[in-house]
């Protein structure tokens, strides 16, 4: 009874002292943490795995909206290793980065020997070369365009580690570059005379740059609503939009600790290169890439004397994607284009 009762006042002296006080604090344990992981990385495998599905449902999209008019493959191709390599040492380690790539060629003229060839790069950093262009592709085809349209680095509907390839603008410029030389060796049509590349926002972005450090491959060039200047660009962001690009897979640090980086991606910071014949096209209300910066390239290509045209629409109905579009204004806005490359890469169906 005795040893009871000093077992119970020791107990109450402990619950006395540590009145008032917060109580220790309780590790997450491990198991909670590792369930944490795990579904995690299932929303994250759920969401690849959603990606590659709708590519396979949009590429299957391709042939029922233009197998009528086009002989559509899709071919792949060896590209730069990976920007980052975690292991340089291990098994495959460098091996080149395998691109997907989407090949159209009208079945009008399928039996000519040679046709100009368009390297259409598509938009968005994460994106992919989707059926929402399959109008612009029908009315090149008709005009008697080749095209090739790569799926560079980090692009969406491959999984996750090609996606968390990207690495904004630069690589993705080599991979582009890679897709040209592949189809100049690869398809026999090609007239390697006559090629050119076009595309709009990221892709407008990739465009210049593939012009600005290797004039010799290409004819001419179309850049809509181009990303011109990253540092301008990030200023204008969210601070979760700036954040992607200082990380470890990507550019790696913000511009702050690495300008020059930032402008040697950056076509308004080597308008100076410019030799290709370049057509430009921005709009006033355009809300992702303000106006301002694309007027900021047009402005650098001045200061340097260099030969382009360009046209700045003002307020054109759809911003960002308004000559993208199915209306009137979109349709006399592509013919700008196509009249100007026509120029230079003399289609056998050229708009008049």
């Amino acid at each position: 009874m005795y040893n009871l009762y000093l077992v119970t006042l020791f107990t109450f002296l402990i619950h006395l002292t540590s009145f008032g006080q917060a109580p220790p604090p309780q590790a997450t344990p491990p198991a909670q943490t590792d369930v944490s992981e795990r579904v995690r990385q299932l929303e994250e495998n759920q969401r690849f795995a959603d990606q590659g599905l709708a590519k396979s449902v949009d590429d299957l999209l391709w042939y029922q909206k233009l197998g009528d008019v086009a002989v559509i493959d899709k071919v792949r191709y060896a590209s730069k290793p990976p920007h980052v390599i975690k292991n340089p040492t291990g098994q495959g380690a460098n091996n080149p980065v395998v691109i997907p790539a989407y090949t159209f060629v009208s079945r009008k003229f399928a039996s000519t020997k040679k046709l100009p060839l368009l390297i259409f790069v598509h938009d968005g950093i994460h994106g992919d070369f989707s059926t929402l262009y399959a109008h612009v592709v029908r009315e090149l085809i008709d005009q008697g365009y080749m095209i090739l349209a790569p799926e560079y680095r980090g692009s969406v509907g491959y999984g996750g580690a090609f996606y968390n390839q990207i690495d904004y603008g630069d690589y993705e410029n080599d991979d582009v570059l890679a897709g040209k030389r592949w189809a100049v060796e690869n398809m026999p049509q090609v007239d390697a005379d006559r090629v050119g590349i076009i595309g709009w926002s990221h892709g407008g972005m990739i465009t210049l740059m593939n012009i600005f450090d290797h004039p010799e491959d290409y004819k001419v060039a179309y850049a809509g609503v181009p990303v011109t200047d990253i540092i301008a660009r990030l200023g204008y962001k969210p601070a979760s939009y700036r954040t992607i690009f200082s990380a470890a897979t990507h550019i790696g640090k913000d511009p702050s600790d690495n300008v020059a980086e930032y402008r040697r991606r950056s076509p308004v910071w080597n308008a100076q290169k410019l030799k290709t014949p370049l057509l430009i096209h921005t709009n006033t209300n355009d809300e992702d890439v303000n106006v301002l910066e694309v007027e900021s390239l047009i402005n650098a290509l001045k200061a340097h004397e260099k030969k382009f045209e360009y046209k700045i629409y003002q307020d054109a109905p759809g911003g960002h994607s308004f000559n993208r579009l199915d209306t009137k204004l979109a349709r006399e806005s592509r013919e700008e284009i196509y009249k100007f490359l026509a120029k230079y890469l003399t289609p056998p169906a050229a708009v008049k």
